[in-house]
Order: C-alpha cells, then structure tokens, then sequence
C-alpha cells in the first residue's frame, strides 16, 4: 500500500553493502514499469471475472454440454464486450479451479480489494499523508471493527464515501 512512498521507501531501498538510498532514476524505473501491461492485465482479469459470474448465473438446464464450453465462454465474454479471441481470460472454464472449488461467484473479489487499497491510499494523500492521526483514524473506523459491521459501511465511516474506481485506473495508468 505505501511501500513506494519516500518516507517508508528510505527505510528499506538501499544498496546491501553501500547503504546507499536507491538512485531515483531507478526508482522512477521501477515506478513506471507498475503501469506496463495494466490494459491487458486488467481485461484478462476481468474476462475472468465475468466467465466466474456468468457459471454462477445460470440454471442446472442452462448448462452446457462438455462440448460446447468455448462456446458458453464466448458468449459470456462477447455479452460484456470482451472477444475471447483479442484478450483471453486468465483461466479458462477446465482450469479455472477458483470458481469450482469455493469462490462461488467471488473471483472479482482480488480487483474489488485492489479498488478500496487505492481509494484508502488516496484518503491518506487528501489528508496529509502517512501521520499518526491518520494511522488513529483508519485503525478506529476500519481495521479494528473486523466484521462487525457491513463491510461498506465501515468502509464509507472511513472513508466518508463509496469507493471510487479512478483511483485504482489512476494507480495503473488507465485513466
């Protein structure tokens, strides 16, 4: 979450026997190359995502047959704008063990919990940064409740809102 900010990263990007602070041509480097490939990454996520979804949507007489899986996939993907043939899913249907073996519908989960990371962490950069009242703040109004309430609604006591997607599209270069 803020392993790349200055203050956290002087503590730990140094060279192992100079202990030197990481040169920040480098450390630009390392930067910009979290934003390479997020298009594709994201769609391919996605593509997986709804193919999750839509096995969840459908009736037991919905479900086809073992040879018409690319097809099911197909359509599933084309009905969300997705050409399985340009970006693929990560998994496909034979081996895509997530949406058989206990996610039930939940794969989005993964993209879901990287929206409320980049939208907490740009409440920290509204509001000062990394401070100790901050840190009071989070702890108090989320980390600290575990389920003790719906999990949105602890979210917005945090934050003050919803969760924002362009936070997350921001972080990964897609805005």
């Amino acid at each position: 979450m803020w392993a790349t900010w200055p203050e956290v990263l002087e503590n730990y990007a140094i060279h192992f026997k100079t202990n030197e602070p990481m040169p920040n041509d480098l450390l630009q480097k390392v930067l910009d190359a979290r934003k390479f490939n997020q298009g594709f990454k994201t769609v391919e996520y996605l593509a997986a995502s709804l193919l999750d979804q839509a096995w969840h949507q459908i009736s037991i007489d919905e479900t086809p047959n073992l040879n018409d899986f690319i097809t099911f996939e197909s359509n599933a993907l084309m009905s969300a704008g997705i050409k399985l043939n340009t970006i693929p899913p990560r998994y496909r249907t034979t081996y895509f063990s997530h949406i058989m073996g206990g996610y039930s519908a939940g794969y989005y989960s993964y993209i879901w919990s990287e929206v409320l990371d980049a939208d907490t962490v740009e409440w920290f950069k509204e509001n000062g940064g990394l401070k100790m009242e901050n840190g009071d703040h989070f702890r108090e109004t989320l980390l600290s409740k575990g389920g003790s309430k719906d999990a949105m609604n602890l979210f917005m006591d945090f934050r003050g809102q919803k969760p924002d997607i362009k936070h997350l599209l921001n972080r990964r270069g897609l805005n």
